[in-house]
C-alpha cells in the first residue's frame, strides 16, 4: 500500500516538480526501470520517451538533461533513507542502538514498506549501487556543489555523524565514518555481485545482512564501544 509523503528536492533539478503530476509521476517510474536495465550511458530521453509511450518533449518538460534526472533520483534515494532513519530511530534513546538501526536501514532501505507508489524501491536501490556516483564523480561537481544539489547527501551524512559522536565524543572522524557507511555499503553489494575478490562478503539475491554484518563491525570497532547494547 502506497504513503502519501512527498520528497523535497533541490529546485534547480527539475523543470517542473515530476512529484505533481502524473506524468511527472511516470518519469520518474519509468527512467528508475529504464536506468536499471540499460545503464546510464546508454539511457537518453528518446529512449525514456518510447518507454512510456509519450515525448521526448513532454521529458524536456521536467528535466533539461538526463544528469539532472540521474541526480534528481540519488538525492531522492538519500532523502527516503533520511526519512526512514527517522522512522526507525524515533524514540530510541540509546545511540548505540540507534547507530545498529542506522546501519540496517542502509543496507535494506529498499526492504522498508509501504513504498511510494511510483517508486520501486528495490529497483531504485540497484540503480544507486550501480549508478549512484555518477551524479557526483563528474567534472562538474564542484559547479553542481555550489547549487545545492548534494545537500540531501549532506544532511543524511550529518545525522548519522552526530549520532557517532554521541557514541564516542572523542572520535575524530565521525563525518568520514558516516559517509563511509553509505558509501561502503553499496561498493561491497556491487563488488560481490560483479567483483567478489574486491570484498569478503557474499549476497544471496537481496540477502545483504553480511554487508550489514561488516558495517556494524568496522563502525563499533573504530568507535571502541559494545554493539550489544
Amino acid at each position: 500500500m502506497a504513503i502519501g509523503i512527498k520528497i523535497t528536492l533541490n529546485e534547480k533539478l527539475y523543470l517542473r516538480d515530476p512529484q505533481e503530476s502524473s506524468l511527472g509521476q511516470k518519469i520518474i517510474r519509468h527512467s528508475i526501470l529504464l536506468i536499471d536495465e540499460i545503464g546510464f550511458e546508454s539511457f537518453n530521453f528518446k529512449k525514456l520517451a518510447i518507454q512510456m509511450k509519450s515525448t521526448e518533449a513532454s521529458v524536456y518538460r521536467y528535466f533539461e538533461n538526463k544528469h539532472l534526472l540521474l541526480t534528481y533520483l540519488v538525492s531522492w534515494y538519500w532523502e527516503w533513507v533520511s526519512y526512514l532513519i527517522d522512522i526507525n530511530t524515533l524514540n530510541i534513546e540509546s545511540s548505540e542502538r540507534k547507530l545498529k538501526i542506522i546501519i540496517k536501514t542502509i543496507v535494506f532501505a529498499s526492504k522498508d514498506n509501504p513504498s511510494i507508489e511510483y517508486v520501486n524501491e528495490s529497483v531504485l536501490h540497484r540503480l544507486i549501487i550501480s549508478e549512484g556516483t555518477k551524479a557526483y564523480h563528474t567534472k562538474e561537481v564542484d559547479k553542481d556543489n555550489t547549487e545545492g544539489f548534494f545537500l540531501n547527501y549532506k544532511k543524511l551524512s550529518e545525522k548519522v555523524a552526530d549520532v557517532i559522536s554521541e557514541i564516542n565524543p572523542d572520535f575524530q572522524y565521525p563525518h568520514a565514518l558516516a559517509s563511509n557507511l553509505f558509501e561502503m555499503a553499496n561498493n561491497h553489494i556491487y563488488f560481490a555481485e560483479h567483483l567478489p575478490r574486491l570484498t569478503d562478503v557474499s549476497v544471496e539475491g537481496e540477502n545483504y545482512e553480511e554487508v550489514e554484518q561488516m558495517l556494524e563491525y568496522f563502525a563499533f570497532k573504530l568507535l571502541d564501544c559494545d554493539k550489544t547494547e
